[in-house]
């Protein structure tokens, strides 16, 4: 990767966020002040295509985009403690594993539904009864 700025396209290409992406990043503050052409085009640096490279690996593990702030921020601060690092990350795997497990649950449930039903030409349905008596359930 060269030292010179590049423009968005070639951002985009070097860290393999969208353009689009890339200016919603921007506009969120998680880039610093961007340079600008005359003309008003945006140039990257290469610390900002890193940075971009380092949001795209946050968002490739799930985090939110306020988690991300945060992380860029303590990536950023030589100074941070990874204490405060690690209480995001196991937070998020602690979510990751709640929804794990939900969606496990779910998985068991069809399994067991799709086991029941006959899929044949009679009008009789497990999968529907359970889901209408589910609805009634709630309500």
């Amino acid at each position: 990767m060269s030292s010179q700025p590049v423009n968005i396209g070639e951002a985009a290409r070097q860290s393999g966020v969208s353009a689009k992406m890339l200016r919603h990043y921007e506009s969120l503050g998680l880039l610093g002040t961007v340079t600008r052409t005359d003309s008003g085009y945006r140039l990257y640096s290469a610390a900002d295509v890193h940075t971009l490279r380092f949001i795209k690996r946050c968002r490739d593990l799930g985090f939110s985009m306020a988690e991300i702030g945060e992380l860029v921020g303590l990536w950023q601060n030589k100074r941070r403690a990874s204490a405060n690092v690690k209480k995001i990350a196991q937070k998020h795997m602690d979510e990751l594993s709640e929804r794990i497990a939900a969606m496990q649950a779910m998985q068991r449930t069809l399994s067991t539904l799709l086991h029941c039903c006959h899929g044949d030409d009679r009008p009789d349905c497990p999968i529907l009864d359970d889901l209408a008596g589910s609805a009634q359930n709630a309500t």
